[in-house]
């Protein structure tokens, strides 16, 4: 019998991972014209029925919500109207001359020598194109003569898609549970679990507390590297984020010994094929990775169907 849980080490290094969520985004009409025109150093404005200009571009009024009648162009030069210190650079507030609205950018100027109402010009970067980062920031240039807004003329067409990513790297405990299930994965290609309060079974992942009695759990029980399908669906499709190509089968399995379900993936030849012989109640066995293990659930590369 394997010790008890809490006879485990807690000060186990962490697990470092990340989030990361690619995306598009569709600017609209007023923006996607700010960012089409920013390559050629243009900083587009909206004009409003009520006669107010803003920058950059807006499809809507955000005092009426009226939509904007004319595109304009915007001058280069404003004054800083507030800032504020970020992670070591400074953020200003520049209304831009002759618009009616404050927008955050980039000051490249220290800190120190920053003032409310300071003339400033705005700086182009020469190697970006269709952000707003195009425009890498604005400096302070005092005696600058005040610019006008002039009409756009012809635009280029509106940027239709924008591609983002947001990523959020973080470090997650393992604790002794989860720890000890991913060291036996790691140096025995082995899955335990906890037996359960009241019973042998053992549940997947490991824990503490027992989910149906609210007891402690009892102690480990390595699980068989085979079991059965409790409930699956065929993957026929891309998305962001997948891990393999499709078809393949994304599936719950009960591993013989265990009373919790563990999901993974099961690859297939067809779509058709695995609607004959992949079900719930389908027999399946782990097919573990060659080379190092890493101590993750990655570590089992998937599950294959067990022929009768």
């Amino acid at each position: 019998m394997y010790s008890a849980p809490e006879t485990m080490p807690s000060d186990l290094p962490p697990f470092h991972a990340k989030i990361a969520l690619p995306y598009t985004l569709t600017p609209g009409k007023a923006a996607g014209t700010f960012l089409a025109e920013v390559k050629n150093r243009r900083i587009m404005g909206s004009r409003f029925p009520d006669g107010s200009v803003v920058a950059p571009a807006q499809d809507f009024s955000a005092i009426d919500g009226e939509p904007f009648q004319a595109f304009v162009e915007a001058p280069t030069t404003g004054e800083i109207t507030a800032f504020t210190r970020v992670d070591g650079n400074t953020i200003g507030l520049i209304k831009l001359d002759g618009c009616d609205n404050e927008f955050p950018h980039l000051l490249l100027t220290e800190f120190d020598a920053v003032e409310i109402g300071q003339r400033v010009e705005a700086v182009w970067a020469d190697d970006v194109e269709e952000s707003i980062t195009t425009i890498k920031g604005f400096c302070v240039a005092q005696g600058l003569a005040k610019g006008t807004v002039k009409e756009a003329g012809e635009t280029e067409e509106p940027l239709g898609v924008v591609k983002y990513s947001m990523e959020l790297p973080y470090e997650h405990a393992y604790g002794p549970y989860y720890g000890r299930m991913f060291d036996e994965i790691k140096q025995f290609g082995r899955v335990i679990g906890v037996r359960a309060s009241n019973g042998d079974d053992a549940l997947l992942p490991p824990r503490e507390i027992d989910d149906i009695t609210h007891k402690r759990t009892g102690t480990w029980k390595a699980c068989a590297d085979t079991g059965t399908i409790r409930g699956c669906s065929i993957i026929n499709m891309e998305f962001v984020g997948q891990t393999r190509e499709p078809p393949y089968v994304y599936a719950e399995i009960v591993l013989d010994g265990a009373s919790t379900r563990l999901i993974h993936m099961i690859d297939i030849d067809s779509v058709e094929d695995a609607k004959e012989r992949i079900k719930p109640g389908t027999r399946v066995r782990a097919i573990w990775t060659d080379g190092e293990r890493k101590g993750s659930m990655a570590d089992i590369e998937r599950f294959e169907v067990i022929e009768e």
